[in-house]
């Protein structure tokens, strides 16, 4: 089906999504650009429906090998839909899986972020996460969207690679430690030693004004980043980075 008109309900349906209110209405979201699109499927997410423009009849193709309804589109068509200043010639709208949280969680390490707002900085720690072979994310209430455009774009198809849930921290950080995890939070009032953490362990990362909530970090053993230069705090997703980082390799070691 090819479609000319900006004003055509399926490119207002998807269109809306763009939204909080319309990703909640429809259980989806949006995502353009071959790299993510292409990550969508290889990763099996649920595509809906796709919007490409002519001339590419190998990713039609595959789209519609992976389920979604494919449209033709206009290029006015494209540039109505697309979050970004230079729409690519492909997007798509993917069911949004469900985050209910386990019943067990999985062991290795979970990465709990505690109110962070930032869309760039949550879609970064939620790749970071993924490439150091984290088991999870869990978002916190006050978090961004992580099915927005912004978190989407920054996490680069991570978010169709580990789970992610959604849930108040403190009872989820609860459950955990029922469970045999480490619970660490980065803090600046914390010790300059991380403790040893097993083979289970929940870093919590706080959000960029406020850090850790008093709440969730009197849950946690407090871990403070050395700093050598003049700089008192780092941005939340390099600082979740390098914690990141450094909790995957030692339980790895």
């Amino acid at each position: 089906m090819r479609i000319e008109s900006t004003r055509n309900e399926r490119v207002k349906l998807a269109r809306a999504l763009a939204s909080s209110k319309g990703r909640l209405e429809q259980g989806l979201h949006f995502i353009e650009g071959e790299k993510l699109v292409r990550e969508a499927v290889v990763s099996g997410a649920q595509l809906v429906e796709a919007f490409l423009e002519e001339g590419h009849d190998i990713m039609a193709a595959v789209l519609e090998g992976g389920g979604a309804e494919t449209h033709v589109v206009s290029r006015a068509v494209l540039e109505s839909l697309s979050n970004t200043q230079t729409p690519q010639w492909v997007c798509a709208t993917v069911k949004t899986p469900q985050g209910g949280l386990p019943e067990y969680y999985p062991a290795g390490l979970i990465v709990a972020l505690d109110g962070v707002q930032d869309p760039g900085n949550l879609g970064a720690i939620v790749r970071t996460a993924d490439a150091m072979g984290a088991s999870g994310v869990l978002l916190g209430a006050g978090c961004a969207d992580p099915f927005a455009p912004k978190p989407l774009r920054a996490a680069m198809g991570s978010v169709y690679h580990l789970p992610i849930w959604q849930a108040e921290l403190p009872a989820a950080l609860e459950r955990m430690r029922e469970q045999g995890f480490a619970l660490v939070c980065g803090h600046l009032k914390g010790e300059s030693a991380l403790p040893e953490i097993g083979d289970r362990c929940a870093l919590v990362i706080g959000s960029e004004g406020h850090g850790v909530s008093d709440e969730a970090a009197g849950m946690c053993r407090k871990y403070r980043l050395p700093m050598y230069g003049f700089a008192e705090s780092l941005n939340a997703s390099v600082a979740a980075g390098i914690l990141i980082y450094e909790l995957a390799r030692r339980m790895r070691d």
